[in-house]
């Protein structure tokens, strides 16, 4: 990556660390108790960071668990962006809850983050008795560029047959990263994302163009995807994702996976942080039962 983009993008990564900490006021669940823990995990791209979220309601038994990667354009580092979301789910699908914080560009690009984040997993699925948790019920999902990492972790998963996520939760997610922004439309005439914007969220993750086709990259543009976990998708109609999100729930439901998939009308990117509100509490609502279902099978 040129000098010129690498300040570039640490300049938006300063500019959008701010922002995304903001979740609307009346998305907060705050009535809702927060009971965390932290905890820390080696993988081979290095010790990752995460915060573990327990149901208010215990049954006595382990409850599942459900992994969480934030968004941000794989370069911004801040997890409490999606506290909201962690908490309501463990709340409300009685599972636990761990979110990521794992590592982001241009300071650590592709595969950092993949292998971090398929790490953390693989680690939670297999020390559920020691941190009361029930590792073989286990789902994975996450927002924007945390969507597009569970896809890759979903993956790495059924090709290495390591665990098997009951659930891949996909929420706005970027899966062709090939496409050029500026050909992927929205019906605003400003839409949050902007093809600038794009171009360096995708410029500074992946640093050789060689890998911008990659199936842990660009999961859509991959053709093998039997197999792979029953997925919720949610895609919003304004923003510059949906259509390749909607392409990427189709070609999951043609392979054979179970797919829920959800347009949500009238909203943008992000909208299950900034609103309108009513959508991002349906959208939450939605992740919430999904899970709550499929991780009681």
């Amino acid at each position: 990556m040129p000098f010129s983009q690498r300040i570039q993008a640490r300049g938006i990564q300063l500019l959008l660390g701010g922002m995304m900490s903001r979740v609307h006021k009346d998305l907060r669940f705050t009535d809702i108790p927060k009971q965390t823990e932290p905890l820390r995990v080696e993988t081979g791209a290095g010790p990752v960071n995460c915060t573990v979220y327990r149901p208010t309601d215990s049954t006595g038994t382990p409850a599942p668990v459900y992994v969480n990667f934030h968004g941000g354009g794989f370069i911004v580092g801040r997890p409490e962006q999606d506290d909201h979301i962690c908490r309501y789910i463990a709340a409300m699908a009685g599972c636990v809850v761990i979110n990521v914080d794992y590592a982001v560009a241009p300071q650590r690009p592709y595969p950092a983050a993949v292998t971090q984040a398929y790490d953390v997993t693989a680690w939670v699925a297999d020390n559920g008795p020691v941190n009361n948790w029930d590792g073989s019920r286990l789902a994975v999902g996450g927002h924007s560029a945390g969507a597009n990492l569970t896809a890759a972790v979903c993956r790495l998963a059924r090709e290495r047959g390591t665990f098997s996520p009951l659930l891949q939760i996909l929420d706005s997610a970027p899966v062709d990263m090939v496409t050029d922004p500026a050909a992927k439309q929205s019906p605003l005439a400003k839409p949050l994302l902007n093809p600038h914007l794009m171009r360096v969220f995708t410029g500074a993750y992946v640093t050789d163009p060689a890998d911008v086709a990659h199936p842990l990259v660009s999961p859509a543009l991959a053709d093998d995807l039997a197999g792979l976990p029953p997925a919720l998708v949610i895609t919003a109609e304004n923003d510059r994702l949906r259509d390749e999100g909607d392409a990427y729930a189709k070609a999951l439901d043609a392979e054979g996976v179970l797919v829920t998939h959800r347009v949500f009308q009238g909203v943008d990117h992000y909208f299950t942080h900034t609103g309108p509100v009513p959508a991002g509490k349906e959208a939450i609502e939605l992740m919430a039962a999904t899970l709550r279902t499929a991780l009681s099978a």
